[in-house]
C-alpha cells in the first residue's frame, strides 16, 4: 500500500500500532529462537525423532519427515503429507518445540480439523487476492473507479480472512504439541517451559500478521469512503 500512503499519509497513523506489533513480534521470535536453539534437551532426541514419535503415538501414518534449507521454514504440507523441518537433526528445545508444533498440524490434518480444512480451501483465493487487491485498488483510486475499488477490497478481504483463520489453527497445533511432549516425556517440565516460550513467540507473529492485514483492510475501506 506504499503508493496509496502518498495520497492519504494520515493512514499511517491507523497502521502504526499494527506495524509496531509486527516489528516487536519479529524481534521476539528471533530472540526466543536464538536463545533456545542453544539449549539441548536432556533426552537428546532430535527434532525429526520427536515428530516421528508424536505422530506414531497419535496413530498418524504416511507423513514424510524431511529437512528444508529455508531458515525457520518449518511447515506441514497437507497436500503431500510432508513435514519439513529446518533443523531435523537438532535436539535443541527450539527445534524440538517447532517439530512438535508441525506434528500437531499433521495430526489436525489426519483428524479432519475443520479450521485447517477451511484454511486450505481459502488459500487459492487468498493468494490470488493478496496479489491483485492493491494494484486494482490503486488503479481505482487513480481513475475514480468504484468498481475497481470494491473488487480490490473484496479480494483483500479474502486475504484477511486467511490470516484470521490461521490463528486458531496455529494455537491448536501448539496446544497439541505441548500436550504431546508432556505425555511422551520427550522433554522435562523445565524444557517444556522453553517450548511454550518458543511457540508463544511464533504465535505472536501470526497475531501481528492478522492485525496488520485487518488494519490495511480498514484503511482501504476508509479511502473508498472518502472518494
Amino acid at each position: 500500500m506504499g503508493l496509496l500512503w502518498l495520497f492519504y499519509p494520515e493512514t499511517l497513523l491507523v497502521l502504526l500500532p499494527a506495524l509496531i506489533l509486527a516489528i516487536y513480534a519479529q524481534y521476539k521470535v528471533r530472540r526466543t529462537f536464538n536463545k533456545y536453539k542453544q539449549v539441548n534437551t536432556r533426552r537428546g532426541l532430535s527434532a525429526s525423532q520427536v515428530a516421528e514419535d508424536i505422530l506414531a503415538r497419535a496413530g498418524v501414518q504416511g507423513v514424510t519427515i524431511a529437512g528444508t534449507s529455508r531458515a525457520m521454514g518449518d511447515h506441514y504440507d497437507p497436500r503431500n503429507k510432508a513435514l519439513r523441518l529446518s533443523a531435523p537433526g537438532s535436539a535443541s528445545v527450539a527445534a524440538v518445540g517447532v517439530a512438535a508444533h508441525e506434528a500437531g498440524h499433521a495430526i489436525q490434518h489426519a483428524r479432519g480439523y475443520a479450521p485447517l480444512a477451511l484454511r486450505s480451501a481459502v488459500v487459492p483465493v487468498a493468494s490470488f487476492g493478496s496479489q491483485l487487491a492493491f494494484p486494482l485498488f490503486f488503479v481505482g483510486v487513480l481513475f475514480q473507479s468504484e468498481m475497481l475499488l470494491n473488487v480490490g477490497i473484496i479480494l483483500f478481504a479474502a486475504a484477511v480472512l486467511f490470516t484470521v483463520i490461521t490463528l486458531p489453527v496455529e494455537f491448536n497445533a501448539s496446544r497439541r504439541a505441548v500436550a504431546a511432549l508432556r505425555d511422551s516425556g520427550s522433554v522435562t517440565e523445565e524444557e517444556l517451559g522453553g517450548v511454550k516460550q518458543v511457540l508463544t513467540a511464533a504465535a505472536l507473529t501470526y497475531v501481528a500478521a492478522a492485525a496488520m492485514a485487518a488494519m490495511q483492510l480498514l484503511v482501504m475501506l476508509l479511502m473508498a469512503r472518502r472518494r
